[in-house]
């Protein structure tokens, strides 16, 4: 029986010290994540999450996995799909009319190549598992680690191969804020850059991994930039329940067809949980203070899932990943910036 399992199954008192364990870690990476440096630099508390995880699990939580299993699995599964859900408070369907149809058509379009060329670069080019290829896919093409997070329990993917993609977006992302600034500057001066700083705002927005480090590479441009930047990702997001009920059914069809027969899909639930926390958020009937109040628990749901996903990985687990995560990474993330900036002007110049 694995940990999630054990964490579901266990009485409630067998999980409180591993409960307490991930709660003291997402509060030390969310103080972490609200210092000026961290926020500069785009790092998220989520991201601290995983990394404080990872150096905790491999020396002092060894000794405490018996008494802390239990609610180390809770905060991996339950608390994982209770914040993707809270998510939705993040979003409004308002966001969608804010972008134009254009800019749901580039999200879409990103998304979607983004993801089929990590599925056949990945498992065809690279020879790599297919839930490693997959799970990378899902980071790179969405939301970075949040994506990474909600696809696991539709791909069953194992600690480690969702630590290393987490590892990739950490890395690709955090290239992608400082670069795309000095490419639209670059770009001004030299006289070729076909987009204006609202327009390269949706571009960044499309193809930058995570939330807060979109929002670091917009402002670093300008404030119209910041904020195109920050509802084409939104949109982006929010693509990302409809990304989660077909890839189960793609997942399901590929299965059925390697056994000679039909195999059930796996719904994620959670996905339709957000979809309906998007809507009614948009209805606007919650006080603006209590929305901020849960987004803030949101962000502590998903912290210690993080923080339980870090404390399982294991070092060895992810040296014998190898070179072939980061390289896939290096060519998605080269695909989003050639084929994202591709994808943005083809359809301005339609639109």
């Amino acid at each position: 029986m694995n940990t999630s399992t054990q964490g579901l199954a266990a009485p409630a008192p067998y999980r409180l010290p591993g409960l307490l364990l991930t709660a003291a870690i997402a509060a030390l990476s969310i103080w972490l994540g609200t210092l000026p440096w961290m926020q500069a630099h785009g790092i998220s508390a989520l991201t601290l999450a995983i990394v404080i995880g990872i150096v905790l699990g491999n020396t002092l939580y060894r000794a405490l996995a018996p008494r802390a299993a239990a609610g180390i699995g809770f905060s991996k599964a339950t608390l994982l799909r209770a914040g993707i859900i809270l998510y939705g408070l993040r979003l409004t369907l308002q966001d969608i009319g804010q972008v134009g149809t254009a800019g749901v058509v580039i999200d879409a379009l990103v998304l979607c190549s983004t993801f089929g060329l990590a599925w056949w670069l990945g498992t065809k080019v690279l020879g790599m598992d297919r839930n490693s290829a997959l799970l990378i896919g899902a980071g790179s093409s969405i939301c970075g680690a949040a994506a990474v997070m909600a696809a696991e329990p539709v791909v069953k993917g194992r600690a480690e191969q969702v630590a290393v993609a987490v590892a990739t977006v950490v890395v690709f992302g955090t290239v992608a804020m400082f670069l795309y600034p000095l490419l639209y500057q670059w770009g001004v001066s030299a006289g070729w850059m076909p987009l204006d700083e609202t327009a390269f705002g949706v571009f960044t927005g499309s193809t930058v991994h995570e939330v807060a480090q979109v929002v670091a590479a917009g402002r670093a441009i300008s404030e119209p930039a910041a904020d195109a930047a920050v509802i084409t990702k939104m949109v982006r997001v929010m693509m990302l329940a409809p990304f989660l009920v077909g890839l189960s059914a793609l997942l399901a069809r590929g299965q059925g067809q390697a056994q000679g027969e039909r195999s059930r899909i796996t719904i994620p639930w959670f996905a339709f949980g957000f979809i309906a926390m998007v809507g009614f958020n948009s209805l606007q009937l919650l006080p603006a203070s209590l929305v901020s109040l849960l987004v803030d628990l949101d962000t502590a749901l998903l912290a210690m899932a993080m923080a339980a996903l870090g404390l399982t990985t294991h070092a060895s687990a992810l040296r014998q990943a190898g070179a072939k995560p980061m390289l896939l990474a290096l060519l998605l993330f080269a695909w989003l910036m050639a084929g994202g900036m591709l994808i943005n002007l083809g359809i301005r110049a339609l639109m």
